[in-house]
């Protein structure tokens, strides 16, 4: 339907709702869409502020498509920087984990490129550990359903080469200033990291040298005006921190050694 009148109209009606991404908008929702009354509703809903991805059921994430319920949280293109800040520090064959998984966007990632020996997600929010279980069903990994470490296996404590978790780092007071499409579309428990947005991660942090292998590595996604706190919390547990950015990603990643 490029070029079609219809197409026009609805990149007019995108970019009129704030939709950067217009025209490549419209493509997606024409190509997900079965009928014009299809092709409508979902621009309805687009204009309405649902998340795109969302609508389409799928995002792509480091080159993978990765399926997206309703009332889950949205990979960034940002993560792919925890992805790479993993994979610098990864041995052959690891043990890894992923917490706070949403999606499970970085796991599907990270059994392709680093073929552990052992993975494992989980997360808090039970929307998300059902879409994990769907994406992570083709390389079986398994998704547990609890707060943190505490749904894994207990014989991994002590055992774990590898944990990522792009946790929540926003502080409370800044959720309601965020996109409608985030803060009205996605759980605030993959949002809310509480009052300086470190809880969270503080909490991991301090759990986290329970789990670690003697050299393993803890790496998560943070803001950047949140470093200095958070590398001064992750040094007071025993971690070794390292940090990453990319201008590129506008993102930032601390990974943290134990021992």
């Amino acid at each position: 339907m490029t070029g079609h009148p219809d197409h026009s109209a609805l990149v007019r009606r995108l970019r009129a709702a704030g939709c950067v991404f217009a025209e490549d908008e419209a493509d997606l929702l024409v190509a997900a869409a079965d009928t014009p009354a299809a092709l409508t509703a979902l621009a309805d809903r687009r204009v309405a502020g649902e998340p795109l991805e969302h609508l389409l059921g799928w995002v792509e994430f480091g080159g993978l498509r990765v399926a997206v319920e309703p009332g889950v949280f949205v990979p960034r293109r940002r993560t792919a920087l925890l992805v790479s800040a993993a994979e610098a520090v990864a041995g052959p064959e690891p043990a890894v984990v992923e917490l706070c998984c949403g999606s499970g966007a970085v796991s599907l990632l990270l059994a392709h490129r680093l073929r552990p020996r052992w993975q494992a997600a989980a997360d808090v929010d039970p929307a998300a550990v059902r879409c994990a279980r769907r994406n992570l069903a083709g390389p079986g990994v398994p998704v547990y359903e609890g707060d943190l470490f505490d749904p894994l296996p207990a014989h991994w404590r002590g055992r774990l080469d590898l944990v990522v978790a792009n946790a929540p780092y926003v502080p409370t007071t800044a959720v309601g200033l965020m996109p409608p499409e985030a803060r009205l579309h996605e759980p605030t428990v993959a949002l809310d990291g509480g009052s300086d947005g470190l809880a969270v991660l503080r909490r991991l942090a301090g759990d986290a040298v329970r789990w670690l292998a003697p050299g393993g590595h803890l790496v998560v996604e943070v803001g950047e005006s949140q470093v200095d706190r958070l590398c001064a919390d992750l040094v007071g547990c025993g971690l070794t921190p390292t940090v990453t950015r990319s201008a590129e990603l506008d993102a930032t990643a601390v990974t943290a050694r134990l021992g």
